[in-house]
């Protein structure tokens, strides 16, 4: 067995960098964990025969996160004396207070501080292969100084076998990637002028001049400021804005609408990084039933003749494949209902600005939201499940290209691309995808992309004809009327869509918008002007309204925050007892659909996190706080060394600036005060920081070597 190891101080060293590494042998007594509490107390003795000696007791106080081995953890330690060593007397104190060994030893006093203390740490066990080794620990004893007394903690060590070393080039290398972060979060209130900052973003004007859109000007990749950015804004409930704003400058500097969000821009990262955090309850109903039912039948599905097995047949093939895309496209296209409402939200702003943007086309207010939904969401969950959550691993070779196949053509049918063959290289993806070359297949994705895109806003004008969500013979009960009663029931035909909800007799009348749902024996609608109580033909199609009627009914500004759980009957409510009909209610109301994103977030943690990254780029805000200076004085071509920022409104951007810069050279300021606090109080060799903790030893020789502190 081969592996590689890191010091956690190298670790910052390869951060964002790929980089070969040489393999190291691995063996039982290199795998170690733990730390240990050890006592050593050295002191003179006078022996029976009247010789003045020393003795050395060894205490073994405590262990901490040993490995478990085999379901059981049953340590003791074996304490040895390490050097050459005359008249000597050698106390190990291990396990119970009252039980130690004693040795005598002949040592010159001269030669004591030669000497080193071996402790090493087994767990007893039955098994025939014999104990196992849990590490070791070398204390060298000129640690006791003057005093005598050395009471420390310390890590854990591998066993040093005395092997021959190998040679890096006989086991092989392994090329990493490695991402390495470590956050010291302070309290809140040391966060606050950065995070005000951040939060503003939305409303400065031009967006390109605000802090958040900055730290994505002078990142590396743009994914490392769309995650803690995303999150940031999650947590605050403000992305929604933010990404709206972003989104309509990014559209408003898009010459062609082919175009939009197909480069990797921070609006498209940032999108990408919402609908992962909001959006893998939604794939989950949605996707993972038949992608585990792909994953386990393997019905051959290959339509490439070049790549097909002798016993296989090519239409069987073609068959098995257009069956899940059928499928799979089927419940992607019914599944609006259960797109999170903040999704929703962010593609009505999409679509609205793309449409604005680009009046003549009418297509690009389906391409806008498709290239997120359907490129950047559903077709790469299918492709790599295990990547969001749908499976535990990578697919097999043979189910990963099923998918490939299902992916490329699940993407094309939802880009409404003009001409299909365009879109595939292959011909035989061309052939396959005839299929579905019908217009019902289109008209379900624009209706699809019209629900998930529109039902976020309860806006009549927002779309020009009603999207039909469900319809149907239920019976109305009136409230307020006696128990029974014929009058009291009546058939009637339900209509909803993403405008409203109305019954009547053959034709509309219209109820008022939906301000909550609540299921008794039959369920209740709850209106501004009175509450509706409907029975729906079997339970199955009751759930089916309920669930479509909650989803619609998160999107009214007026939603009910409580409810009445019972009806209102004989002149009072039922639960609560109250005669007033209109009296408020006495229930909370639910949250909503699971599908809503419900996300653990720490605010301060995230804000760290983006103070670390301008800090890591300042000289980059430097750089363009200078092409800002560089804009506004001088006219004519942009500087070649400035060209790779967004600045519209210098003067803007660089009061933006000014302000990012103060408020994380506070930080560095309070950071740097923490560290020297730090190193003055903490002591070497306590439990928070036991010896051979290698980063803490690196910031001793930082902090000894430094002479002087700059705040």
């Amino acid at each position: 067995m081969v592996a590689r190891w890191f010091l956690k101080e190298d670790l910052q060293k390869y951060h964002g960098k790929d980089h070969w590494f040489p393999l190291q042998p691995v063996c039982a007594d290199s795998e170690v964990q733990g730390m240990v509490h050890l006592e050593l107390r050295l002191s003179e003795v006078i022996t029976d025969s009247g010789v003045v000696c020393h003795k050395l007791a060894t205490r073994v106080l405590e262990c901490q996160d040993l490995p478990i081995v085999n379901n059981q953890c049953d340590p003791y330690a074996a304490v040895s004396l390490l050097g050459s060593s005359r008249s000597f007397y050698f106390f190990s104190q291990v396990t119970k207070p009252l039980s130690y060994t004693k040795r005598q030893f002949d040592v010159e006093e001269d030669d004591v501080d030669k000497l080193a203390l071996k402790v090493d740490l087994w767990n007893a066990s039955n098994l025939k292969f014999g104990d196992e080794f849990l590490g070791e620990v070398r204390v060298p004893l000129k640690v006791l100084g003057q005093s005598g007394v050395h009471d420390a903690w310390y890590f854990l060590q591998p066993r040093d076998n005395g092997n021959k070393s190998v040679k890096a080039d006989e086991l092989g290398s392994l090329r990493l990637n490695i991402v390495y972060t470590e956050d010291h979060v302070f309290p809140t209130e040391h966060y606050n002028p950065l995070r005000d900052l951040l939060l503003q973003s939305a409303h400065i004007e031009p967006v390109s001049a605000s802090a958040a859109h900055i730290l994505g000007e002078v990142c590396r990749e743009k994914q490392e400021a769309a995650v803690p950015l995303v999150r940031l804004f999650l947590h605050y409930g403000k992305i929604v804005p933010f990404l709206s704003a972003i989104a309509h400058a990014e559209i408003s500097r898009t010459q062609d609408p082919n175009t939009i969000f197909r480069g990797n821009s921070l609006t498209s990262k940032c999108i990408d990084e919402t609908m992962k955090l909001a959006g893998m309850h939604y794939l989950r109903v949605t996707l993972k039933p038949i992608i585990d039912e792909i994953c386990t039948d393997h019905k051959p599905c290959e339509i490439d003749p070049v790549k097909l097995k002798e016993s296989e047949n090519l239409d069987a093939n073609r068959e098995n494949l257009r069956q899940y895309v059928d499928r799979i496209f089927n419940v992607i296209t019914s599944s609006g209902v259960s797109c999170p409402t903040v999704m929703g939200d962010i593609f009505f702003s999409l679509r609205e600005s793309a449409a604005s943007r680009f009046e003549v086309d009418p297509d690009v207010r389906y391409t806008a939201v498709s290239s997120f939904i359907f490129l950047r969401f559903f077709a790469p969950a299918i492709l790599s499940p295990n990547l969001f959550q749908l499976r535990p691993h990578h697919p097999d070779p043979h189910t990963s290209r099923t998918l490939t196949l299902i992916s490329k053509t699940i993407q094309t049918l939802g880009s409404l691309a003009k001409s299909k063959s365009a879109n595939f290289k292959e011909s035989y993806m061309a052939a396959f995808y005839d299929y579905f070359n019908e217009q019902k297949y289109a008209d379900a994705v624009k209706n699809f992309l019209d629900l998930i895109s529109s039902s976020a806003r309860w806006d009549q004008k927002s779309i020009e004809t009603p999207i039909m969500l469900k319809e149907g013979f239920m019976i109305k009960r009136a409230q307020g009327r006696n128990r029974f009663g014929l009058k009291n029931f009546k058939s009637r035909w339900f209509r909803l869509t993403n405008h409203e909800f109305t019954y009547h007799k053959t034709k509309g009348v219209c109820c008022s918008s939906v301000s909550a749902v609540v299921f008794l024996q039959m369920f209740q609608v709850i209106q501004p002007e009175r509450a509706l109580y409907i029975q729906a033909n079997n339970c199955v199609e009751a759930r089916d309204w309920i669930d479509i009627l909650t989803k619609v009914s998160q999107c009214n500004r007026k939603r009910l925050s409580t409810y009445h759980p019972s009806a209102f009957l004989n002149g009072h409510w039922l639960c609560c007892k109250l005669s007033a009909d209109s009296a408020p209610g006495c229930t909370p109301c639910t949250g909503g659909l699971p599908a809503n994103i419900q996300l653990d977030v720490d605010g301060d943690r995230e804000t760290e996190r983006i103070y670390s990254l301008y800090s890591t780029y300042m000289a980059k805000l430097v750089k363009m706080q200078e092409a800002c200076g560089s804009k506004s004085v001088y006219d004519g071509p942009e500087q070649e060394e400035y060209s790779t920022f967004v600045i519209d409104d210098p003067q803007e951007t660089y009061k933006t600036l000014r302000l990012v810069i103060s408020a994380v050279q506070t930080l560095e300021q309070q950071h740097m005060q923490y560290k020297r606090d730090k190193f003055r109080k903490t002591k070497y060799g306590s439990q928070e920081h036991p010896i051979g903790d290698q980063s803490f030893q690196c910031y001793i020789r930082q902090q000894s070597e430094s002479s002087t502190y700059s705040i």
